[in-house]
């Protein structure tokens, strides 16, 4: 076991300023949905050129209420990807409709918009595609096939805040956009989410399901008109988003600092110990608009005598936290009980077996860099095939 600091995979960032400004928020005595998380919607609106913003106790909140707001339901059919967390599809079956996974590109392991017209149906309502580790899909090409096939776009951006397309920020343009804010987000209030809406009409309606369908007339008249549920976001969650808001860019340029030292750690060691034909795929380098979110590499099973298990036991051992994100959702047996096949999909399947998380967030100190890709090369070149 090793005697160094334990580095895990991810670790917010919450400097004194914040912290301060929770605790004027518990002494003010008002605690939940009030004048913070108001303050927080107008900046985040601000932040998005102007669109409307709600924000929500979390990240499947959004995407479900993204659902409900645009009626879909039993009967529908929804794209999404197979390599998400589990919730990107879980919230298409808590409405009544079904997903519908199309295969992965196996460079940007996002779904690939070339398979997805073979995929629709007279049922097709909407597209919700998930931009892992930060980095978006071609949103050209996305909003192009929406509009030819008149689809909805639910973007399932958990990941993306503060990634760009062509200079605009994720959320600034589009259709609905779903953000989380939970501990491991690039801007975090410890838990929850904001979605961005198209029109005034559209963000009433998330408001009305995210507080039971609550509609108030008046100072002693309430009425009830959508089937809503508990989904509001705190003050004090808001507080903490307004002072992450503005350390972002500083979080950004420190992830995208971080990455690109992975890049050249990783090209330096393999090759300094031997391993320049070892099948390592990293993540794309050249887009350099993505946030950062998450540095993940795919590790070349085909040339190891162990599986990524022992891989992250071993790297555990060493005091390095690793995640996957994330294994294939056809895999998990609520899925395969609804018939999907991990064979309809065989790219996502072969990545979500091999997908390994090395820790990256803004905390980290240049050194860990360096420690962790030694560490990484060393096992994998031990358990390389004869």
């Amino acid at each position: 076991m090793s005697t160094l600091p334990f580095i895990p995979f991810t670790r917010p960032s919450f400097n004194q300023e914040t912290i301060a400004a929770v605790g004027e928020v518990l002494r003010s005595g008002w605690v939940t949905s009030g004048p913070k998380l108001a303050e927080f919607e107008s900046t985040l609106s601000d932040y998005f050129g102007g669109r409307p913003v709600r924000c929500f106790a979390n990240g499947t909140s959004t995407m479900k209420i993204a659902l409900q707001v645009l009626g879909i339901g039993e009967g529908d059919e929804v794209i999404t990807t197979p390599i998400s967390w589990i919730a990107t599809s879980n919230v298409i079956l808590s409405v009544g409709a079904k997903p519908v996974f199309v295969d992965i590109d196996p460079i940007t392991r996002n779904i690939d918009l070339d398979k997805v017209s073979a995929a629709l149906t007279p049922k097709t309502r909407a597209i919700m595609p998930v931009y892992l580790a930060g980095l978006p899909v071609d949103m050209d090409q996305l909003y192009a096939l929406a509009k030819k096939h008149h689809l909805r776009v639910i973007e399932d951006a958990a990941q993306a805040f503060g990634s760009l397309w062509k200079g605009q920020k994720i959320g600034s343009f589009g259709d609905l956009v779903s953000f989380s804010f939970q501990a491991n987000k690039n801007l975090s209030t410890v838990e929850g989410g904001c979605l961005v809406f198209n029109t005034a009409d559209e963000a009433k309606l998330g408001e009305k399901f995210r507080l039971q369908g609550l509609t108030r007339q008046g100072i002693d008249g309430m009425d009830v008109d959508v089937l809503g549920g508990k989904d509001n976001l705190t003050d004090v969650n808001a507080v903490i988003g307004l002072h992450q808001l503005k350390q972002l860019p500083e979080f950004q340029a420190r992830r995208a600092a971080l990455a690109h030292q992975y890049f050249d750690a990783l090209r330096s060691e393999m090759k300094s110990i031997g391993l320049d034909n070892l099948a390592l795929q990293l993540p794309p380098e050249n887009f350099t608009e993505s946030n950062w979110h998450m540095f993940q590499v795919l590790l070349p099973l085909a040339q190891l005598n162990v599986d990524r298990a022992q891989v992250m036991t071993e790297l555990k051992d060493l005091g390095i936290g690793t995640g996957v994100h994330y294994p294939a959702i056809t895999n998990f047996t609520l899925y395969k009980n609804l018939g999907y096949q991990v064979s309809d999909t065989p790219i996502a399947e072969h990545i979500g077996r091999s997908i390994l998380t090395l820790p990256l967030f803004p905390g980290m100190a240049d050194s860990d860099i360096g420690r962790i890709v030694q560490a990484l090369c060393q096992i994998l070149k031990k358990h390389l095939k004869s």
